[in-house]
């Protein structure tokens, strides 16, 4: 978590976020490391540290993430904006298709790939949280149908 992000917006941002990550849809309970408030558009390219700009993020997704903002995808490869949390439908992005988090459009594409949600880690990982009724929680369905 950056330093400029204050408690008070940190608090806000988990509580928007049903304590989910916006990526891959892990509770912050369910993770070793917790959750991070992640610049959606990193400050490097000029992010704020506002609401608008910042997510709810599990470790492992937002240093997957980095400061990137955009991937090369598809085929043939083009530049493709990764997901916004704040601009775009969960469910518009993607599917969840058991464990697995597929594309449901060429956004999602790009940040599944860049995001690795079905690196083979990940995918355990979820599966394991499954069998004991933890994924999708009901917070996670709930951000699905924003």
């Amino acid at each position: 978590m950056a330093s400029d992000v204050s408690e008070r917006l940190r608090q806000e941002v988990a509580e928007r976020a049903y304590h989910v990550c916006e990526y891959c849809l892990v509770h912050e309970d369910d993770t070793f490391w917790g959750c991070q408030v992640d610049h959606i558009l990193s400050r490097k390219h000029g992010g704020a540290t506002d609401l608008g700009n910042l997510a709810w993020a599990c470790a492992c997704c937002n240093s997957t993430k980095g400061s990137d903002i955009a991937t090369l995808a598809g085929q043939p490869p083009q530049l493709l904006r990764l997901f916004h949390p704040r601009v775009d439908r969960w469910s518009g992005c993607f599917l969840l298709n058991g464990v697995r988090i597929d594309p449901a459009n060429a956004i999602g594409e790009g940040t599944v790939k860049l995001l690795q949600l079905n690196h083979d880690n990940r995918l355990r990982e979820r599966e394991t949280l499954a069998q004991t009724g933890r994924y999708p929680t009901i917070e996670a369905l709930a951000r699905m149908k924003e």
